[in-house]
């Protein structure tokens, strides 16, 4: 099995600029994994700021935009991990989520964390069909 860290443009540099080592993208084995992508500014690589329907928008764009880089879709994602740092946002973020994927829904698993080392409440990655 051979590996591929797929380039993300604006993102990759922004991780790179914080000092987190990972991977965005990587591909392998018919597979694209997207690391857990926080709500990122697509055009600046910073972290978008506002309640938690604006992050979850943000979150999944910036997921999209790593998928397309990889020459996937949001129609080919198979299991997607939320970790949020309030259960008590459930709700809002299904509201969101549901737009990106309106029908046929993923696998998914919700996880609540404690605390971000980071300024953002929300994190979201998958694996999708490359």
């Amino acid at each position: 099995m051979s590996k591929e860290v797929v380039e993300v443009p604006v993102l990759s540099e922004g991780v790179r600029r914080v000092g987190v080592p990972l991977s965005m993208v990587t591909r392998a084995n018919g597979f694209v994994f997207v690391s857990g992508t926080p709500p990122f500014n697509l055009e600046t690589g910073g972290f978008v700021k506002g309640d938690i329907e604006v992050q979850t928008e943000a979150s999944l764009r910036a997921l999209q935009h790593c998928l397309e880089s990889a020459g996937t879709s949001l129609d080919k994602v198979v299991m997607v991990r939320i970790y949020a740092a309030n259960a008590g946002f459930y709700a809002a973020i299904n509201r969101v989520y549901a737009r990106f994927f309106p029908e046929n829904p993923p696998s998914r698993t919700f996880v609540p964390v404690a605390s971000w080392p980071m300024e953002f409440d929300i994190e979201i990655e998958c694996i999708a069909v490359a």
